[in-house]
């Protein structure tokens, strides 16, 4: 088979379509074939794939991507190229969320495979060091040995000359500022925290009205630098549509990143509730 390939100039053209007639921009995650392909056929603009939605297909917490156990590049490129691009029918593009951290891949090599495959855009959150805590010791300790949201922004900067549409993406203002100044993405997404919810989420306490306060204050902040960026929310308390719609409603975002929400909560309640009438059942008496 022949899969579709998406240009930079049409992605961008069509997202700068939606924001004109304000249409909500859909970026959603997917750690297998079928969630790419129900998820496109419904309407996202863009499919982004990372080590942790392919872990999380899987079974595991999307975390599991941040311990040493696998090379998540390689793991991104390789079921991106087998099991996401086949399925889709080319409506929604693909951006691949890279480790620009490891220290064995030249991420200029690791672009050039990306696009060799069609994949026009990149991210740099598959994993990033933002996930972790600043005021940590780890945070100090992988900072002194090379790993550094520098090293990401680095990446991105590199993407964007090679023609690839860039998605940045950060967990604070102050590496909102840094990424936005640096490498001026042509997506930008505020991440408020791991998605709460189902089994593996994690719930850090914040209701939706402050995932979207914050969300926007971020929003107003980046904006200074880079007018014309397009701004995306996702994660914290935004779990489920009317959460996603609210976000919509009370920021001045141009969309939504949907990960757990639009793959792990709905599969984990779906098959448990299927699975559950199966096992039920008895035999007639």
């Amino acid at each position: 088979m022949i899969t579709k390939r998406i240009s930079t100039d049409k992605i961008l053209t069509k997202l700068k379509a939606k924001i004109d007639t304000r249409q909500p921009i859909m970026i959603s995650s997917a750690g297998s074939g079928l969630v790419a392909k129900l998820i496109e056929e419904a309407g996202a603009d863009c499919i982004n794939t990372f080590s942790g939605a392919r872990l999380r297909a899987n079974g595991m917490g999307t975390m599991s991507m941040m311990w040493p156990i696998l090379d998540s590049n390689q793991q991104t490129l390789d079921y991106t190229r087998e099991d996401i691009m086949p399925a889709l029918n080319g409506n929604a593009f693909v951006c691949a969320c890279l480790n620009a951290n490891d220290p064995l891949k030249d991420m200029r090599m690791v672009l050039e495979d990306c696009k060799s495959m069609g994949v026009n855009s990149v991210s740099n959150v598959g994993p990033s060091i933002s996930y972790i805590d600043k005021e940590s010791a780890i945070f100090k300790i992988l900072t002194s040995a090379g790993i550094t949201l520098q090293n990401e922004i680095d990446m991105l900067v590199l993407a964007k000359d090679m023609n690839m549409v860039t998605i940045g993406l950060a967990f604070n203002i102050e590496d909102s500022l840094m990424l936005v100044e640096q490498a001026k993405p042509h997506i930008f997404c505020y991440h408020a925290g791991t998605t709460k919810g189902g089994r593996s989420g994690y719930d850090k306490g914040q209701t939706i009205e402050q995932t979207a306060r914050e969300t926007e204050e971020t929003y107003q902040a980046v904006r200074k630098l880079h007018p014309d960026i397009i701004l995306i929310g996702h994660g914290a308390a935004m779990e489920n549509p009317p959460d996603a719609k609210y976000m919509l409603d009370n920021t001045s975002g141009h969309g939504f990143w949907t990960g757990s929400s639009t793959e792990r909560l709905p599969i984990e309640r779906a098959v448990s509730t299927v699975a559950a009438e199966f096992a039920g059942l008895k035999f007639s008496e």
